[in-house]
């Protein structure tokens, strides 16, 4: 969680393009839906859609691409691959301030309409980075008049820490649009204007002469058009169920690793992370923890804070480098959506998938959460006969007390809404139904209908 009612570098950004949204009306989009992506569905099947969310994931998906020094690679689990390098690029890291050079190719997939034309447009990622390697994921929007933003660059990833230091990208805007972290944002949306399509490219780097390639296994991207709001429709409660997930406090850490955001006291994203990674079974090995003080407990936590930790913005609250970390562990991936009420996080929890959200807050506004804020994570977990929400709220003075029950109605509101009063009485953003959602890479039947049902594409 950032400090409480603290504004975080992101709430203060996308406060300015909340504000400029209001009382805007989305275009009709004009675009057929081209190849190259699995849709979920189109404007005319699903009225009131504010959410699309496409994905590449197949071998087919991949062919779709064009590629330059890259090649789509087959088997359990498809992706995309350094093949014959274009050449080296030089590359010099702002946080260290060394330059390498990097060989690199490039994947780029076809442009893509969305069935929602966005005022929002966030990527992610599954990838696996050995020593040696890195990537860039870049996203251009087509807008609602035809023109083109420039290539805007969405992330430099890598899930180690010892080539490149992982970072997004500020001052990027064309006047129209601009990137604020990890999520392309008009500018001002009361004027009608959208991103109408997009188009991602990836690119792979590795060290001159190596035989080592990243590997992307899934590139999504989601375009949202979530109408500004107050407050939000309750829904009606359809389950009772809660899933057994791990425990971890955020609190505890406090003052530990300063340098990764001011220690555990910022540290409700990995926290989270981490909990869910553990559910699906992920493990970190005495090896990987072994940079840890001794004295820690929950030193799998530290791992998740350092590993998502995003230079620039830095904090560990980058969305997708969230869901990146994620999917380093085997047979896990990671998206970042937008959810539309609580009856599709019932949805999930039927299947046994657990979802983090992401929500602002005055202290009031949640029965016994004790603290507001500016912007916090928490793991949803079930729900009890009443419909209340459990969550594992990593903002808890330990791990035993980590379990929560909060009221239904304002969890939903203040989860799906856009807009709130801070504590200064001022109108800030909230984030629209934001949503990290971690599931098996082959998941079963009835889990691919439930992600199915709330729009990720499997």
């Amino acid at each position: 969680m950032s400090r409480a009612e603290q504004p975080s570098r992101r709430t203060v950004l996308a406060a300015a393009v909340a504000a400029a949204v209001a009382g805007g009306s989305a275009p009709t989009a004009t675009a057929a839906t081209a190849a190259g992506a699995r849709d979920t569905g189109d404007a005319e099947s699903a009225p009131g859609r504010s959410v699309d969310h496409r994905a590449w994931t197949t071998y087919a998906d991949w062919l779709t691409g064009a590629v330059r020094g890259a090649r789509a690679v087959a088997g359990v689990r498809p992706g995309v691959v350094v093949a014959a390098p274009l050449g080296t690029v030089d590359y010099t890291d702002p946080h260290t301030r060394t330059t390498a050079a990097w060989e690199y190719a490039t994947w780029t997939s076809p442009t893509r309409a969305l069935a929602v034309p966005a005022t929002e447009v966030i990527a992610s990622w599954n990838a696996s980075t050995p020593a040696g390697t890195w990537l860039q994921v870049e996203l251009k929007g087509t807008y609602s008049d035809g023109k083109d933003t420039p290539w805007y660059v969405m992330g430099r990833w890598a899930s180690g820490d010892q080539d490149i230091r992982r970072t997004s990208v500020d001052g990027q805007t064309d006047g129209r649009s601009t990137v604020w972290t990890d999520t392309l944002a008009v500018d001002d949306a009361s004027t009608g204007l959208r991103v109408a399509a997009v188009r991602l490219r990836l690119t792979l780097y590795r060290r001159p002469g190596s035989d080592a390639t990243p590997t992307v296994w899934r590139l999504g991207v989601m375009g949202s058009d979530v109408p500004d709001r107050f407050t939000v429709p309750a829904s009606a409660p359809g389950l009772a169920r809660e899933l057994t997930v791990p425990r971890y406090s955020q609190e505890i850490h406090r003052g530990r690793y300063p340098e990764y955001d001011n220690g555990g006291e910022a540290w409700c994203s990995p926290t989270s992370s981490q909990m869910i990674v553990e559910y699906w079974g992920g493990r970190l090995t005495p090896g990987q923890l072994a940079w840890v003080d001794p004295s820690y407990s929950d030193p799998q936590v530290c791992h998740a804070a350092r590993y998502t930790y995003d230079y620039q913005y830095a904090g560990c609250g980058n969305w997708p480098f969230n869901a990146a970390y994620a999917a380093t562990f085997p047979d896990l991936q990671g998206v970042v959506t937008r959810l539309g009420s609580l009856t599709d996080l019932e949805t999930l929890i039927a299947a046994g998938i657990p979802a983090m959200t992401s929500q602002s807050f005055l202290k009031e506004e949640l029965t016994g959460a004790g603290y507001g804020t500016s912007g916090h994570l928490m793991t949803v977990i079930g729900f009890t006969a009443q419909g209340d929400v459990i969550a594992n709220d990593p903002f808890s003075a330990d791990d035993a007390a980590v379990r929560r029950v909060y009221r239904r109605r304002e969890f939903e509101n203040i989860w799906l809404r856009t807009k709130r009063h801070n504590a200064s009485g001022k109108v800030a953003s909230g984030s629209g139904g934001v949503c990290y959602v971690y599931f098996p890479a082959r998941p079963t039947a009835r889990q691919c209908a439930a992600l199915d049902a709330v729009g990720i594409p499997v």
